[in-house]
């Protein structure tokens, strides 16, 4: 007797205006195992036209298009018979657009900037919802197979690092447009400078930051620290 085939990949079309972006999400999405990215698009009409010469199981999809807003993409492609799920890719933290989301397939949301490491959670919750089949024995099994969708709870933050602290910390550095250092933050925030380093070079670490060293002063350079936006 012949051993069962292995279950085909899940089929992954990336839709991102950014090119630099978008080779970067493709990279991501074949470094996970089960997943194997078969296009990418920087428009919803290159999405269209990828979808009808490619079978697409999984779109992940930016909602800041050039030519269509990602959900009014998704409006149009349900409507015209396309299947495929979506994890959408955005910056918007409106939860109005995430619930509109839900009634057009979108199965997850990745805030960007994001880790492979939080793109390569989604996909492997995902995975595991499509591969559930069969009928349910009852409600329990039903709410364990839409719990897989779900992420986790906050992940733990360093030691020494409180949630509260980090989101002022966050909220000062987004509301600077040119960059705060170290010195700014703490006195913006009341904590010593060396607590402020330390938040600042978690938002680096997590991607949600970069910095770069300030010139022209006396003694050495002092890093300034800038939010990623996306």
């Amino acid at each position: 007797m012949s051993a069962p085939s292995a279950r085909p990949d899940i089929r992954v079309l990336v839709v991102e205006d950014d090119p630099v972006a978008a080779d970067a999400h493709v990279l991501y999405v074949g470094r996970v195992p089960g997943f194997t990215p078969v296009g990418k698009a920087h428009t919803g009409a290159e999405a269209r036209r990828a979808l009808d010469r490619t079978a697409v199981d999984l779109l992940l999809l930016d909602l800041h298009l050039p030519d269509v807003h990602g959900l009014q993409l998704a409006r149009s492609l349900r409507a015209a018979g396309y299947h495929a799920d979506v994890i959408a890719v955005t910056s918007a933290r409106d939860l109005t657009v995430v619930r509109e989301g839900v009634s057009l397939g979108v199965v997850q949301y990745v805030l960007k900037p994001f880790t492979f490491a939080t793109l390569r959670d989604r996909l492997v919750r995902y995975a595991e919802f499509h591969a559930a089949a069969g009928e349910a024995s009852g409600q329990d099994e039903v709410d364990r197979a839409l719990a897989t969708l779900r992420a986790p709870g906050p992940a733990a933050l360093p030691k020494g690092l409180s949630g509260p602290t980090l989101e002022k910390v966050t909220r000062t550095l987004r509301g600077s447009a040119t960059g705060l250092t170290a010195t700014g933050v703490a006195e913006a925030v009341g904590i010593s400078r060396i607590t402020a380093r330390r938040y600042l070079e978690h938002l680096v670490h997590t991607g949600r930051a970069d910095r770069s060293p300030q010139y022209g002063q006396v003694g050495r350079p002092e890093l300034q620290y800038r939010w990623v936006k996306t």
